[in-house]
């Protein structure tokens, strides 16, 4: 459920006042002053003044002991309201079939409601089979079932988004319909809102709030959402409210689903997945976003991970006005992420705002592995200093770290277009049992990408890809972790809004800067393996690849030259780097005569006719190196412009600093390297001797020579 506001102030906007009357009735609070524009800024929090005991300007102790006590203060105030939150629902199969197993009537009454709602799809799709229609129709029953699952209530609603991200068990028409889910319900009474308040809080509403809005500024399945000002700071804040029965009527729903997951796994032989075990998973996740500390909780840990970047924005929690059923969150002024027009009526651009949230979803992934399962639009908004604000922390996941490994291993296979190590990747990354024989979908996969990569993986639209693995994964035995199935919608949604600003918006290409980062600098030795697997083929080393990762690399704002390269540099002088060091000493060679002989071939090419005349005896046209063949003098002096680039791409990096060279140095020191070293001098020795003894006797080159080393 998003919380969100606009900047500006329409006459049919909540109102908010400073005035608080209680009703003749005594349950809750009107606003009876004159109304004001409902739009106040959260700006971030007074810095204190650094003074000691005495006043004067410099007392860093002081203000270490605020800190101490603000940071105390507030993990008080968390465990309170975790202590408010001692009886929060929980989901429990055994509790619910001892709740409904004595009330027949209701539990009855509610099956047939759902049965007849869903028994409708079924039946046209039976029809549609019959008529030979299925195909044809599937759009129209996608949109039936959405529609369906609407009137059916809350769980339904999170049933159909939960399957939205399964392109395992759903085709792509029923993706794209159940993604249009919205998670909303009409609202509840103020009244039944503001008694929850107090009696969750134990305190007088006019106590709290010095004002609230007179109606929710926003509403979902599982509560609404109300704009009030503290009382105690004159801090704006959003409370969100809890709807009344809402944990029965979801308890009782999945009471009915579990039911039939029992029938499903006895009777029907084609689901071979444990129903009741997936029913369950899933139903602790939606009770967990019953329990708003919860969600406070995970707010708390989100802004603790990413928000220490400036253009990311967490709301604080206020601990002592929540618990189990009322949030209460700095309010956060700012526009929805699809609005485009409104955001550029700010003078900020939306690309911009997309690229933060790409760097901060890749980070969610594949960084900390903690992200935020559920940004719609609604959950984004721009703020007017040009921060993108996440909200709505109910939905968390988290991706498993060997997963978030074979993420990085998987893209760099995809641009080798090693099809066969992309199949194996889905062992790593839980979508095949280790018994299923990846062959049979290495075709699939190669059809797919070899039609869907007309030029580089960055120009690839993500969400073709998600499309096209989307008829992959449903056409085999593929099981889609749920932790996966939530990455592709959030890049998706993400990919989607930034489309609308740019119709050549590339995903992809946006996330590539991240990728070459993590791959140049991370020590995971899976990371430094498929480093090594980008750069060298066929026993060569690639310098395109590697002057392309150190351009992309540069655009991502934390990437440190000091950083690149170093832990393969660790790999090759280590006991385990005998391979690649046969693969460096062969290249280094290689490099040292280009750098060497173009450098000759340049600098001849540079002196006036009568110095070259001299040097060529009479025929400036032959010049040095006679018997370099033309390609292979231009592949030499193509091969030496790179080192040079990519030597001065380090050298213009952040932070660039010599000492990054130190370490090579050092290492030299040991016996080992000692031993490369002289190897690499011996090779490019030999290499230079018999360019020169060429030379002096004008013979021609022989591949002797060119597979030297």
């Amino acid at each position: 459920m998003a919380i969100v506001c606009y900047v500006q102030s329409l006459p049919s906007s909540p109102r908010i006042d400073t005035g608080l009357s209680r009703q003749k009735d005594g349950t809750f609070f009107r606003l009876r002053v004159t109304p004001r524009a409902a739009v106040v800024e959260a700006g971030p929090r007074p810095v204190p003044v650094l003074r000691d005991r005495r006043g004067n300007d410099n007392g860093v102790l002081v203000l270490q002991d605020e800190v101490s006590i603000g940071r105390t203060n507030d993990i008080q105030a968390e465990a309170k309201a975790m202590a408010r939150a001692a009886d929060a629902s929980i989901y429990s199969p055994e509790l619910l079939a001892r709740q409904y197993a004595s009330r027949p009537i209701k539990v009855w009454g509610r099956a047939i409601e759902i049965l007849l709602g869903l028994g409708s799809v079924a039946f046209n799709l039976v029809l549609d089979d019959w008529n030979g229609r299925l195909d044809r129709n599937k759009r129209l029953r996608a949109t039936q079932l959405r529609k369906v699952f609407t009137r059916l209530g809350p769980t339904f609603v999170k049933v159909g988004q939960a399957l939205s991200t399964r392109p395992d068990l759903c085709p792509p028409e029923y993706l794209e319909e159940l993604s249009e889910l919205q998670d909303s319900l009409p609202t509840f009474p103020d009244a039944e809102a503001f008694a929850c308040i107090e009696r969750e809080l134990g305190l007088q509403l006019d106590s709290i709030f010095s004002a609230i809005s007179l109606s929710p500024i926003a509403a979902a399945s599982l509560g609404q959402v109300y704009k009030a000002q503290l009382k105690y700071s004159g801090k704006v804040v959003a409370v969100k409210v809890q709807r009344p029965g809402i944990e029965e009527s979801i308890g009782l729903d999945f009471y009915l689903i579990r039911g039939l997951g029992f029938l499903i796994n006895k009777y029907v032989d084609v689901i071979t997945s444990d129903v009741v075990a997936l029913v369950d998973e899933f139903a602790r996740r939606v009770f967990q976003e019953l329990n708003y500390v919860q969600e406070g909780q995970n707010a708390r840990r989100f802004k603790k991970l990413y928000a220490d970047k400036q253009d990311v924005l967490v709301p604080d929690i206020y601990w002592d006005y929540t618990s189990g059923k009322v949030l209460t969150m700095e309010w956060v002024n700012g526009v929805k992420l699809s609005e485009q027009a409104a955001i550029e009526s700010q003078g900020l651009k939306v690309l911009d705002l997309v690229n933060a949230g790409i760097q901060c979803s890749l980070r969610q992934l594949l960084e900390y592995g903690y992200f935020h399962a559920d940004p719609h639009p609604g959950n984004l908004l721009a703020t007017p200093d040009g921060k993108l604000a996440f909200l709505d922390f109910g939905m968390m996941s988290e991706t498993p770290e060997e997963a978030r490994f074979a993420i990085i291993g998987h893209v760099v296979h995809l641009v080798n277009r090693d099809y066969e190590a992309m199949a194996r990747d889905y062992y790593a990354l839980d979508f095949l049992s280790p018994d299923v024989d990846v062959a049979p979908i290495v075709p699939a996969l190669q059809n797919f990408f070899d039609d869907a990569l007309t030029s580089t993986v960055s120009e690839l639209n993500f969400k073709t890809i998600v499309d096209g693995l989307g008829a992959v994964l449903y056409q085999y035995p593929f099981n889609v972790p749920a932790y996966y199935a939530l990455i592709l919608r959030s890049l998706t949604v993400l990919e989607g809004l930034a489309l609308y600003a740019d119709p050549n918006f590339k995903v992809l290409a946006a996330s590539y800067p991240y990728f070459a980062k993590r791959l140049l600098t991370d020590p995971n030795p899976y990371l430094r393996d498929a480093l090594i697997e980008l750069l060298f083929k066929d026993g060569r080393f690639r310098w395109n690849r590697l002057e392309n990762l150190l351009v992309q690399g540069r655009k991502d704002r934390d990437f440190s030259a000091k950083d690149a390269l170093q832990p393969v540099l660790k790999l090759l002088l280590g006991p385990e780097g005998e391979e690649l060091r046969s693969l460096v000493i062969k290249e280094a060679v290689r490099v040292t005569e280009s750098v060497v002989l173009g450098t000759v071939i340049e600098t001849y090419n540079s002196m006036p006719n009568l110095v070259r005349t001299l040097i060529s005896n009479g025929n400036v046209n032959e010049g040095p190196l006679l018997t370099l063949s033309a390609p292979e003098r231009e592949s030499m002096m193509e091969l030496r412009q790179q080192v040079l680039r990519i030597w001065a791409l380090l050298r213009s990096s952040n932070n660039f600093d010599p000492s990054i060279l130190q370490p090579i140095l050092q290492v030299l020191q040991e016996p080992e390297a000692r031993n490369l070293g002289g190897r690499v001098i011996g090779g490019i020795t030999q290499r230079l001797a018999a360019r020169l003894l060429q030379q002096l006797l004008r013979m021609p080159p022989t591949n002797a020579i060119s597979s030297t080393l």
